[in-house]
């Protein structure tokens, strides 16, 4: 009687390369979204800091103040906006205050109103309600901080990562320098001093944890 052949076992050195070659191409399908997942979110985060900047300037052309800032924003323009600003060309407030009252949310009140952003109008409360960015941070405005002075715009919960790429498309890629700065932020949202206006002393650490407010100088 013939002895029966026995059946292989295990995987030949071929089929092994082939399971290799589409772990590789899996792994690198993943990478290569991954990076256009951050890409596009340091794409948004520049387009929203540009836009605002634009909004910003469209309104100080339209009606010759800074928007927050402006005394004829009151019921005789928008009844929306019962107590405007000062006229001091300095926004009162920081970028993430909750006071409806604070020319930094003001701003929002008064771009949306002139059709400037996006944004509901049916309260004040509403209306002057930061946006978020594409990272569920606060976008917002404010006078003088982080070493700066004149009007900054700043975006928060960025990671290390993109708010480093952020900084490198706008400016140095320095948290510490130059007229795009950054700290870490919390929860609340980091508030920036503009009376004290200290500039930042450490630059951007990704360690997977670290999160980062980014302020433009406009």
């Amino acid at each position: 009687m013939n002895q029966l052949n026995k059946q292989q076992s295990g995987f030949t050195l071929v089929e092994i390369a082939i399971v290799l070659v589409i772990i590789g191409l899996l792994l690198g399908g993943v990478l290569k979204g991954q990076e256009l997942i951050n890409s596009a979110k340091v794409k948004n985060v520049v387009n929203d800091l540009n836009g605002l900047a634009a909004a910003i300037y469209s309104y100080q052309d339209r009606y010759k103040r800074l928007p927050g800032d402006d005394p004829g924003a009151g019921p005789g323009r928008w009844a929306l906006i019962r107590t405007p600003g000062n006229g001091d060309n300095v926004l009162g407030g920081n970028y993430e205050s909750t006071t409806d009252a604070d020319e930094s949310r003001l701003l929002w009140a008064e771009l949306r109103l002139a059709e400037l952003v996006t944004g509901p109008v049916d309260s004040l409360a509403n209306a002057a309600t930061q946006p978020a960015n594409a990272l569920g941070g606060i976008v917002g405005v404010q006078s003088n901080g982080l070493g700066l002075t004149g009007l900054l715009i700043c975006s928060g919960k960025l990671p290390a990562k993109i708010a480093q790429a952020v900084d490198l498309q706008l400016d140095d890629g320095n948290a510490t320098t130059g007229n795009v700065r950054s700290l870490i932020d919390s929860t609340p949202p980091t508030t920036i001093d503009a009376r004290t206006n200290a500039a930042p002393t450490t630059n951007y650490i990704d360690n997977g944890n670290n999160l980062y407010v980014v302020c433009r100088r406009i």
